[in-house]
């Protein structure tokens, strides 16, 4: 079966990330990393390709992703993935060859940093390395020469200019070969780069800030603007990488569920670097609570067919039978094993990838063309509509209190979500919590485009709420005179359990049953969760609009010491809005508590 790119890529994480290329025997073609996923795979499919791309692209059955934290995760992962799979489209680095180094000569009075093979060292210089590609040395060399602006032209070059070259005008060379730098100070910036690549840029940064406060106490702020800019971006240099720089064997089991669809996710960590993950779909026809079916899965894993077990064994849901469990694998490892799913540090970290992961594998399954053909074919026959509809639009209200009211609209057809066509409405002029108002103006807002011929009409509008969202729903349609949109409720049941809801067609006096397995009934809860989270998230847009506009001076807890300390560690305030919770929290006087407080003034 031909592979669909544009169903695959709809439900695409924009995440950083590895992907996986498989044939139809489902035998690995090519592994790659994206700092995103989405706009990186895509490029595989826009026909601009060389003969080579083209002829494997052609041969994808599937495609297979795994989600990280960031860029470099992907690129250990990827390393990893390619020593271990050894797949045919990707380039193999051979142990017989040289090794890549960088170079710094120390017979020029402006080095620059070189890439370099060499069997043996030599004593013509500092070689820095070795590294394990030549690709990872080029980057290494891309990064220094943008943060500390060494030149990297030839020393043949650099001899003979008489003016600054491209290099200088777009601010990744210092210009010493017209004396644009001093001497002192360029050998300054080279150690600097030396250091970072040496792993110690911690004291490069300290320099640096006490270079920015001396330049800014002698009002050369150009200067201080530039060390500011540098500090910045060692910041996000020192990021910490938990997948590659935190001990420990673990295994992780995340599942996902939602109506119709469940998948689990397993994270596989030895010795602190990620390994990867594998995706399952279960079955789940008794209807399973999700700490027992996650039970069945581990046992599975473990007991069903060989699997070498680590130290510790990380769950998303607690296990029914944890301890066990545990006892159990124990004693098949001839080690003691942990089983838990209270974890904390970078243990919750890799918990929460794992969830990340199964969410996007989740994404992906719901996204399938086959089953997204299924479901609209069992709510044509729920319905006893002569063809199956082609456009479905959902409705819903969110507020905190009457707060920031935003309707959504979420659009779906045979291809799934339709984001393209998603809409948020700012509710104004109601009354503070008067839902039934605000989807009244939600609606006829949306439907008087509908009347006008400027937008398309759903062929099933569906409201989410309960008798009275629906009757004002079908007020709107009456006092608008349109009467060819098939009106549906959906209202929560009582423990507001998925599959105990209440649907109405048309009219809040006409319940329409449906068997809580029934596809059709999956469809509307997919439509209906999704539009509920479009809601909440167009409603905390709105919500968190003024917080983060603020300032460290509106902060409690922030007073002119720490706020300095904050400056001087990111740099400035924008390098603090960029800073994560776990890089506040290093900031010598914050805690983890307040780095918290911080980011959420900061950002939302």
């Amino acid at each position: 079966m031909t592979f669909n790119a544009k169903q695959f890529l709809s439900s695409v994480s924009t995440s950083p990330g590895v992907y996986r290329m498989l044939d139809e025997h489902s035998d690995t073609l090519y592994v790659g990393k994206a700092k995103r996923l989405k706009a990186r795979l895509a490029s595989y499919f826009r026909g601009q390709l060389n003969t080579k791309t083209q002829a494997m692209v052609a041969r994808i059955a599937d495609i297979q992703i795994t989600v990280t934290r960031s860029e470099t995760e992907a690129l250990l992962l990827e390393q990893t993935l390619i020593k271990e799979l050894r797949p045919p489209s990707n380039s193999l680095l051979r142990d017989d060859k040289s090794y890549p180094f960088i170079f710094v000569t120390d017979r020029h009075n402006y080095p620059r940093l070189e890439y370099k093979r060499a069997r043996q060292r030599r004593d013509d210089g500092r070689y820095l390395g070795p590294y394990p590609s030549s690709g990872a040395v080029r980057e290494s060399l891309s990064l220094m020469q943008k943060i500390f602006r060494i030149r990297n032209c030839e020393d043949s070059v650099f001899a003979h200019r008489s003016r600054p070259c491209l290099q200088h005008q777009i601010q990744r060379c210092s210009a010493p070969c017209v004396d644009y730098i001093a001497e002192e100070d360029y050998r300054r910036d080279v150690e600097h780069a030396v250091m970072c690549l040496e792993g110690k840029s911690e004291h490069v940064t300290q320099a640096l800030t006490e270079a920015m406060e001396a330049a800014s106490q002698d009002l050369d702020f150009e200067e201080a603007a530039r060390f500011r800019d540098q500090i910045q971006q060692l910041r996000q240099l020192q990021q910490r990488q938990f997948v590659d720089n935190q001990n420990g064997d673990a295994d992780i089991f995340a599942l996902a569920q939602r109506p119709g669809a469940l998948g689990v996710s397993v994270l596989s960590v030895r010795d602190g670097r990620m390994l990867g993950a594998r995706h399952h779909a279960p079955k789940n026809g008794l209807d399973l609570s999700p700490e027992t079916l996650l039970t069945e899965v581990v046992s599975q894993y473990y007991f069903g067919q060989p699997h070498n077990v680590p130290s510790e064994v990380i769950t998303s849901h607690a296990l029914d039978d944890s301890d066990l469990i545990a006892e159990a694998l124990t004693q098949q490892a001839g080690k003691r094993i942990r089983v838990t799913s209270q974890v904390r540090g970078h243990r919750a970290q890799w918990q929460q990838l794992a969830m990340t992961n199964a969410e996007q594998q989740l994404a992906s399954q719901l996204a399938n063309h086959t089953q997204l053909t299924q479901r609209f074919a069992a709510l044509q026959k729920a319905l006893g509509l002569e063809s199956m509809p082609e456009r479905l639009e959902c409705f819903d209200i969110s507020h905190s209190q009457g707060e920031a009211t935003v309707a959504s609209c979420v659009v779906f057809d045979h291809q799934g979500p339709r984001k393209s066509d998603y809409r948020h409405f700012r509710i104004e002029g109601v009354a503070a919590g008067d839902d039934y108002a605000a989807m009244q103006q939600a609606l006829t807002r949306r439907l008087k485009r509908v009347e006008s011929g400027e937008a398309i009409a759903p062929d099933i509008l569906i409201v989410d709420g309960g008798k009275g969202q629906l009757n004002m729903a079908r007020e709107v349609l009456n006092q608008l005179g349109i009467t060819t949109i098939i009106l549906l409720g959906v209202a929560k049941g009582t423990t507001r359990k998925a599959g105990l809801e209440t649907l109405f067609l048309e009219t809040s006096d006409n319940p329409l049953p449906l068997d809580p397995a029934s596809p059709a009934l999956h469809l509307i809860q997919h439509i209906r969760d999704e539009s509920h989270r479009f809601a909440i998230a167009g409603h905390r847009a709105q919500r968190d609009k003024a917080r983060r506009t603020s300032t460290l001076q509106d902060i409690p807890g922030i007073g002119p010491k720490r706020r300095r300390e904050l400056l001087r560690f990111f740099g400035g305030l924008q390098g603090v809005q960029k800073a994560s919770r776990a890089e506040l929290a290093r900031v010598p006087g914050i805690s983890a508590a307040l780095a918290e407080s911080i980011y959420l003034a900061l950002n939302g």
